[in-house]
């Protein structure tokens, strides 16, 4: 039987926006040589060949929890029993093979990734490392971790953030992780919604949750996707929160799976998008 045509579109749509994203981070650094890639990132103790290596593992990862999940699950299963940190054996794999074999390992890797997820079928669940996800938010993850790290690798190099619609994507992850903000800070998530309502690139409005809600978070695409995946801090944002469940869940917005994190410290630097 055929999936349903709008779900193959749903999932063409944000494997095409993954492929993009991709390529404006590819060409930020396909021509970097060792001293770019040895500069240091915002990530405290990471170069940017390290941002690369971790990209490049977990897309590894994310070819094989599609093309064999039982194999991964397997490796999950291992992972636990063992305590390993598969982010500290990404970076020292990447360590270990030099700057420009772990930039080749990301710009080589992320291809079949991409082929992987044209020939997958949409209706299909994917395992990781916490909860299985539909395909679609999958790809939809390994785009808003592309995006991150990718700020991370721009603000080592000097250069600007990547903005377009396909930040709609990542702002939808970091409101949709409000709970996991939570959970993962042993919290209790607060029965009050809040309404996020923001003016995308092209001055497009996005917005999610109930209009009338009395908490609210307002401003650019752009800020909300930094806060959410802790690129910037609050204070380093023209984002706009009112009531107090909007400013408890931008105090710990988190977008990404793992343990909790700080997040970043102030800069008093407004970012240059």
């Amino acid at each position: 039987m055929s999936p349903p045509a709008d779900a193959q579109q749903a999932l063409d749509a944000v494997a095409a926006d993954l492929a993009d994203e991709h390529a404006a981070l590819a060409a930020v650094v396909e021509e970097l040589g060792a001293e770019d890639l040895s500069r240091a990132t915002p990530a405290q103790g990471w170069t940017v060949a390290d941002s690369l290596s971790h990209l490049a593992g977990f897309d590894g990862t994310a070819l094989r929890a599609l093309v064999d999940p039982g194999g991964f699950t397997a490796d999950v299963e291992r992972i636990i029993a063992h305590g390993e940190d598969p982010v500290v054996a990404f970076t020292m794999q990447g360590r270990s093979m030099g700057e420009l074999a772990t930039l080749a390992w990301w710009l080589e890797g992320r291809r079949p990734l991409l082929e992987a997820i044209a020939g997958a079928d949409p209706v299909i669940r994917v395992p990781w490392y916490g909860p299985a996800m539909s395909v679609r938010s999958f790809v939809t993850a390994r785009l808003m971790e592309t995006w991150a790290h990718g700020q991370d690798i721009r603000d080592a190099l000097g250069v600007g953030p990547e903005v377009s619609s396909r930040l709609r994507h990542v702002a939808h992850i970091g409101v949709g992780a409000r709970p996991f903000s939570y959970l993962v800070r042993g919290m209790e998530l607060p029965a009050d919604s809040v309404d996020v309502v923001l003016v995308g690139p092209g001055g497009e409005d996005w917005s999610w949750g109930p209009a009338d809600s009395e908490n609210r978070i307002s401003g650019t695409a752009l800020d909300f996707a930094l806060l959410v995946t802790q690129r910037r801090h609050s204070d380093d944002l023209d984002l706009t929160i009112t009531g107090p469940a909007a400013q408890e869940w931008m105090g710990i917005a988190q977008a990404f799976a793992g343990g909790a994190s700080p997040g970043r410290a102030a800069t008093g630097r407004a970012v240059d998008g």
